[in-house]
């Protein structure tokens, strides 16, 4: 029976927003009692032992607790913040140009420290943004599969790693781990795929109470079919779509286990692939799933207090498929295939960090020159705008169009900027 669907009065949420990787390899996380304590850890066996009956009954009576999940809007990739009784877990970090916006967005949530951060594959448009904020917080448990990349993104991420002496902890199928009143289970990846990125995605099962969440990364239909055979009930309220809501992920079979009552997507507006696509919004609707997506909303917040589930927004009633648009801001298709970097973009380096963005909203008005158009950015923005959009909420730079369109800015589709 579904249950009664909540939302929170819509708000405006500001967006500012790693086998081997240490030539060992993946190794166990070896925890101080600080971190044993912050962020305990219980095998798949000892799970089943639990004693308390929250994930089968709601949270224990009396138990006030609160669990957040964050879709961070990073445009064209994914990023997770996770936070439950004042524990915290962020699952990949956007591209390259994202990792300080997502290190100020956590930083404007309160974030000191990270309990887990998950890297669920070694693309850019998952851990570019992952150097960064490994770099600037103090990490705990940091899962990433046992599959490496031959690029500069992961290249970087490794060095931070190493840096840091965070040792990388390989998923496995069936290890649960709690996160405050919250726990999450390792469903995938179930084998070992090669050089195939997307379906060596980390995928988890986060439960909280009543309410369950599913967030497969970019997995694709084998590796779907593979997580449907491993024998774990992944039915969930929410199921994060797989590879930004591509019709290589989100089967039939797959979404009929899964049988959530909403979806969110995260993808990039005017994406060069086309994401969502169709025929997965198709399945979404027939099912009769609520969407967000991130590409016509903005950051998606859900909260769960273990019963009921709520949101910072109303469902997309839109059901629009994606329309590739060209190359995504910052992005040479050349170097792509469909949600796949095979060579990297440039870096958001660790010395960048004077250009975080602040988090007051302002909105700056001034006019063009006679001689150069002048439009309007944000740092943690895709496109460019008229001194007048209403998307134009803090941290805005003026800028002459010919030095927004060198920079890979795209116009804005509400306020239609000039182009020439």
């Amino acid at each position: 029976m579904k249950k009664q669907k909540k939302y929170m009065p819509e708000m405006i949420i500001a967006v500012m927003l790693i086998g081997s990787f240490l030539l060992g390899g993946c190794s166990g996380t070896e925890l101080t009692e600080a971190d044993k304590n912050s962020s305990p850890i219980t095998s798949g066996a000892d799970a089943e032992n639990r004693t308390d009956d929250s994930a089968a009954e709601g949270l224990p009576e009396g138990t006030d607790s609160r669990l957040e999940l964050h879709f961070i809007d990073v445009g064209q990739g994914d990023a997770t913040l996770i936070s439950c009784d004042g524990y915290h877990m962020l699952i990949d970090a956007g591209n390259n140009d994202k990792g300080t916006a997502v290190w100020s967005y956590l930083k404007q949530q309160g974030v000191e420290r990270l309990d887990y951060v998950i890297g669920t594959h070694p693309d850019a448009d998952h851990i570019g943004g992952l150097d960064v904020v490994l770099y600037k917080f103090d990490c705990g448990t940091v899962i990433m599969p046992e599959v490496e990349n031959d690029t500069r993104t992961y290249e970087d991420v490794v060095q931070v790693l190493e840096e840091k002496d965070y040792p990388v902890t390989c998923p496995v199928v069936g290890e649960t781990y709690s996160l405050g009143e919250a726990s999450f289970t390792v469903i995938a990846p179930n084998k070992d795929y090669g050089t195939d990125m997307n379906d060596s995605s980390v995928g988890i099962l986060l439960e909280h109470g009543d309410n369950r969440f599913l967030l497969t990364g970019d997995a694709e239909e084998e590796a779907e079919a593979d997580i449907l055979a491993n024998g774990i009930d992944i039915s969930a309220d929410v199921y994060k779509a797989g590879h930004h809501g591509s019709k290589t992920a989100s089967t039939e079979e797959f979404l009929n286990a899964v049988n959530p009552e909403y979806a969110v997507i995260s993808c990039g507006e005017g994406n060069s692939y086309g994401h969502p696509h169709a025929e997965v919004l198709n399945r979404f609707r027939s099912m009769g799933i609520d969407v967000f997506r991130t590409d016509e909303q903005g950051t998606i917040v859900a909260v769960s207090d273990g019963r009921e589930i709520t949101w910072n927004c109303t469902p997309s009633e839109s059901w629009q498929a994606g329309e590739p648009m060209g190359s995504s801001a910052g992005q040479n298709t050349d170097n792509w295939k469909d949600g796949q970097q095979t060579e990297d973009s440039s870096k958001d380096g660790q010395d960048q960090s004077e250009n975080v963005p602040g988090g007051n909203e302002a909105q700056e008005e001034a006019s063009g020159s006679d001689t150069e158009i002048t439009v309007y950015i944000t740092k943690s923005g895709e496109k460019y705008h008229r001194a007048d959009c209403s998307y134009l909420k803090s941290d805005v730079e003026k800028i002459s169009l010919s030095e927004a369109k060198q920079r890979g800015y795209e116009p804005c589709k509400k306020c239609q900027p000039p182009i020439e």
